[in-house]
């Protein structure tokens, strides 16, 4: 009679967060930032039907990096959430912060008790009154949640965007600076750019953008279409377009 092969639960753990990272590292990257009229959402994302960034509620926006059919079920499990509590008490009662704990307790089942965890990292994100009222939590695959500020990067080369950020980034800025410094920030180092493999720098074609912007009466989200992104940036629609990647990692 042969034994069962074991594995350490420690084993288990650490082979599941090692293939969910690696899923989200393949994923073209996000960046949520705060400016100064609210909380700018930029993707690297060239397709116009499946969206990384999205509207969860009246101040709350969501973007996500990784699988697109498993982000794309949290969000709808999200916009059920906050419709049903604004519905039964009052559309106040529907925060960021409640989400986030929801989201984060759905993350941490599936990672600990199903085979295969989400190949997701998630940024959920209210805006407030004021700058200082802004809220931005920051969910990974195990349901681990962070309080953000300022700025926040998933998927991609997460660490050479993050060092791009912390040196340009400042309060208060316009939607056309923090627009900028995040295309700049996603764009590829002049190292890279010069190479035949790399990807041609990132146009407004090959963005998705969204602001929640404080200054609305009600609904604060509004996506940036590629027209406006063209306004804001000056540059040509069309010139930065690059090929999308094989697999439906977002």
């Amino acid at each position: 009679m042969t034994m069962p092969f074991y594995v350490s639960p420690e084993q288990v753990i650490k082979d599941k967060a090692d293939y969910a990272r690696k899923g989200i590292a393949r994923g073209r990257s996000v960046v949520v930032m705060q400016y100064e009229d609210g909380i700018l959402f930029v993707a690297e994302n060239v397709s116009r039907a499946l969206h990384k960034i999205s509207e969860i509620y009246d101040r709350i926006g969501f973007a996500a990096v990784g699988k697109y059919n498993e982000f794309e079920n949290l969000r709808v499990a999200g916009v059920r959430l906050a419709d049903l509590r604004g519905y039964s008490y009052d559309r106040r009662d529907v925060t960021v912060r409640s989400l986030a704990n929801a989201y984060a307790q759905t993350l941490g089942t599936i990672f600990t008790e199903t085979s295969k965890p989400y190949e997701v990292e998630i940024v959920v994100a209210e805006v407030g009154e004021t700058p200082a009222d802004d809220q931005m939590y920051r969910l990974t695959f195990d349901g681990s949640v962070a309080d953000e500020h300022d700025f926040v990067v998933m998927g991609g080369d997460t660490e050479q965007i993050q060092i791009a950020l912390e040196q340009t980034w400042r309060p208060n800025l316009t939607l056309g600076e923090a627009l900028q410094i995040a295309v700049d920030a996603l764009r590829p180092i002049s190292g890279q750019a010069d190479s035949a493999s790399a990807p041609e720098p990132i146009g407004p074609k090959s963005l998705e953008a969204a602001v929640l912007d404080r200054r609305r009466s009600r609904r604060l989200f509004q996506r940036l279409s590629v027209d406006r992104l063209v306004e804001i940036l000056g540059e040509p629609a069309n010139g930065a377009n690059h090929a999308s990647s094989g697999g439906n990692s977002s």
